[in-house]
């Protein structure tokens, strides 16, 4: 199984929530990963195309491959900082 998933890597809790705050009230995950993403993958939105088990950081895997599809996690932390992870595609 292979999941697809975006996200949007800041450094710090409070402004991980404060972007899922921002979710909540309807702007749209892309254009968030573009203004606030540290990670490269921002300028494309933050799509990180179709990826597998043992691709990414444990903690990171974990919460793509038990999110719903379209669903949004609360913040994950890893060691690049914190992620918050939308998955669009499982196969």
């Amino acid at each position: 199984m292979e999941v697809r998933a975006s996200h949007i890597l800041v450094g710090t809790e409070a402004e991980a929530v404060s972007i899922s705050k921002k979710l909540a009230t309807g702007s749209k995950f892309e254009d968030l990963a573009r203004q606030y993403s540290k990670c490269p993958s921002g300028k494309s939105g933050g799509d990180l195309g179709f990826f597998g088990k043992g691709q990414m950081v444990k903690p990171f895997e974990d919460a793509a491959f038990s999110l719903p599809m379209g669903s949004v996690s609360n913040p994950v932390k890893t060691q690049f900082g914190f992620h918050l992870i939308k998955v669009t595609g499982k196969r």
